[in-house]
């Protein structure tokens, strides 16, 4: 209870507005959040990612993806989402980058840099930025699809298409990341350079530390703190855009107190996503009827440390089906049952708060409303 009213302490104020992400089934309202943010940056950021995906080399790798039809290969999950849908939310990272870029407006400070320039008040530069964003997100989330073929089932498919599938994930995440890369040394700043380069490392670094923790055995012994579980999720969820807000306003030479700002909004915005995202499938799921859930999600974690190490243990145990596989609908009725749920309710919308104040200074406009919505959005349960 001391850190259920601890973490209640530091809540500001709940949002209140009727845009909401993931509350309704149809993805309506937040395709209205995206379509309205495009209208503001004067750029269609749903293709951005197929600006690279449709290149002679990645349509060449393509043509080799479709060798995995038929198997449960997740290389073709994630080739799927490019084209078809917005599950991945591939463009939501340049998006909100433009977006910052708009709302900070041109530099008095600016040298170098003519109003000319701008296309719907962004620099040519950080339009570039937006979409190195998303090719090093897209780079992660294919490489990401890698399978651990000790856990290979015929099931899954052949195993030579599974090792297939593993070394076009590893080619065509390269090909993409070496892309990025390229762009970065385009800009010609070497300090937005060592800022995307070192969101690089930090995702690399988090991405380590969620695969390390995933194994159930580890799950069973590592005591993992909820302030441990925020350390981890900003380095593979947050760094990237924290990072990339702050160097769109270092292109466009804004003072370092306008760039902090920049960092917390994308930092806390990242945070309060992973969390909205954790909390799905116990805010709208069924024992029924479960949604997958992460043994390291926020609800979870928070479970776990209200629990203590010894009970989450027995707990996990007793939830054991012959000794292998885990009943996750008991598990997930001992886990809605407790307070884990609203604690991260609480998280949520105490990071939504933080990334809303973040942006207070900014002078109102169109794209500071868009950037509140889509805090909004994340936070609205």
């Amino acid at each position: 209870m001391a850190l259920l009213r601890a973490a209640s302490f530091r809540l500001g104020p709940i949002c209140h507005r009727t845009l909401s992400l993931f509350s309704n089934p149809s993805p309506s309202d937040w395709s209205k959040v995206v379509s309205d943010a495009e209208k503001i940056v004067g750029y269609p950021t749903s293709f951005m990612s197929l600006r690279c995906l449709l290149s002679d080399e990645l349509s060449h790798v393509a043509m080799h993806v479709r060798r995995l039809a038929g198997t449960n290969h997740p290389l073709l999950n994630t080739a799927r989402g490019f084209v078809q849908d917005s599950r991945n939310n591939l463009q939501m990272r340049g998006l909100v980058v433009l977006l910052m870029s708009k709302a900070a407006g041109p530099s008095v400070a600016a040298t170098g840099l003519s109003q000319e320039d701008m296309v719907s008040g962004i620099y040519p530069s950080q339009r570039s930025l937006a979409e190195i964003t998303e090719l090093i997100h897209t780079a992660f989330l294919v490489h990401r699809g890698i399978v651990n073929l000790k856990d290979w089932s015929s099931s899954d498919g052949p195993l030579k298409d599974m090792q297939f599938g593993n070394k076009m994930a590893v080619l065509s995440g390269d090909f993409l990341l070496a892309n990025a890369c390229t762009g970065l040394a385009q800009l010609n700043n070497t300090k937005v350079v060592e800022l995307m380069s070192g969101a690089i490392g930090d995702l690399v670094q988090g991405i380590y530390y969620e695969s390390s923790g995933t194994a159930e055995e580890s799950s069973m012994t590592e005591d993992v703190t909820v302030a441990s579980w925020e350390e981890q999720t900003f380095l593979s969820h947050g760094a990237l855009l924290a990072k990339s807000c702050q160097a769109a306003l270092e292109l466009a030479n804004h003072n370092a107190e306008l760039q902090s700002l920049a960092f917390i909004y994308g930092k806390h915005m990242s945070l309060a996503h992973k969390i909205n995202s954790d909390l799905q499938p116990f805010v709208n799921g069924s024992a029924s009827d479960l949604m997958a859930f992460s043994l390291n999600c926020a609800p979870v974690v928070f479970h776990r440390q209200l629990m203590g190490s010894e009970r989450w243990t027995l707990e996990l145990q007793q939830a054991r089906t012959a000794g292998e596989h885990t009943d996750y609908a008991k598990l997930w009725k001992a886990i809605k049952a407790d307070e884990g749920i609203s604690s991260s309710v609480d998280l949520c919308r105490y990071h939504g708060n933080k990334a809303l104040n973040a942006i207070e200074c900014f002078p109102p406009s169109e794209a500071r409303s868009a950037l509140e919505n889509i805090a909004c959005a994340v936070t609205k349960f």
